[in-house]
């Protein structure tokens, strides 16, 4: 009996076919083994590239960018170009001034965006309209613990907790003067990137452009069921238990607005779920019933 590849001989050589079956098998689960690796990987960048797709129509479709009473409509077309560059289309132009060419020349191919932007009278009246969940006020002056409307968060920050699922406004104030105290203490949140002290404050496309960039590269896919972002229905219900029970402790009227606030901010930072408001939500009314 010979093997394959033995010297030939002129004697009959007798070869066993479960052999050779054997081996053509083997050959041909190794070329399918490949073909399966190579599907299977094709088939994991397609299932990534769907729900990368996914992330991005959502955040598409649910973040809104606001620019309140802008004065030059150059910076509406600068902004506009940033929003194209990171997948952004819905811009809100609050009480602005005159769009003349110079906001669609400044747009580039983000031009579309300033020809479809959505214009409001005040920022409430936008608020109310499109039932926005989460609102972020933008600023380059934040504030301490002394003044807590203005604590912020860094962009960074911003785009690796953003839930694409709610809608949410991401406010950028008036060239030269921001946000107003009272707008900024409305919104739910405070994002500032940090900059030099000697010249802190950043051209508004400029800082739009960062912290877009920070959303974006930041797309992320929630698979784990239950960690959805409670509504800003669920959190209004928590903060007003929770001022039913600050205003039972007799504590003068300024420190009752700032124990609010303090309440306010924590849980708008730490992004709670659905669940954990309802959870919150279940203890504060057992304390409101104790003290009744």
């Amino acid at each position: 009996m010979v093997k394959i590849g033995d010297i030939a001989t002129d004697k009959e050589v007798i070869v066993e076919s479960n052999q050779l079956t054997n081996e053509k098998t083997e050959a041909k689960s190794e070329v399918k083994s490949k073909d399966n690796k190579k599907s299977k990987t094709k088939k994991e960048i397609l299932i990534t590239k769907m729900k990368e797709s996914s992330e991005n129509m959502k955040a598409e479709e649910n973040i809104y960018i606001v620019f309140v009473e802008c004065k030059t409509p150059g910076n509406v077309g600068f902004l506009a170009r940033a929003m194209a560059n990171f997948g952004l289309k819905n811009l809100v132009l609050i009480n602005p001034c005159e769009l003349k060419k110079e906001a669609y020349y400044q747009a580039m191919h983000g031009r579309e965006i300033v020809e479809s932007a959505l214009i409001y009278n005040t920022l409430d009246e936008f608020l109310s309209s499109r039932k926005i969940d989460f609102t972020v006020a933008s600023t380059g002056m934040p504030g301490g613990s002394y003044n807590l409307s203005r604590i912020p968060i860094k962009a960074e920050e911003l785009g690796k907790t953003i839930n694409f699922n709610y809608k949410t406004a991401i406010l950028f104030g008036r060239e030269g003067d921001g946000l107003t105290n009272k707008e900024i203490e409305s919104c739910d949140m405070v994002v500032s990137i940090p900059t030099d002290p000697v010249y802190p404050i950043m051209n508004i496309s400029h800082a739009a452009a960062i912290i877009f960039y920070e959303i974006f590269k930041n797309l992320n896919n929630f698979p784990v069921e239950g960690l959805e972002e409670a509504t800003a229905i669920e959190k209004e219900l928590l903060f007003e238990d929770m001022e039913y029970l600050i205003s039972k402790l007799d504590l003068p009227k300024h420190k009752e607005k700032t124990g609010l606030k303090s309440f306010k901010n924590i849980v708008n930072r730490s992004f709670i779920t659905g669940r954990e408001a309802h959870t919150l939500k279940g203890i504060l009314r057992k304390l409101k019933l104790k003290l009744k």
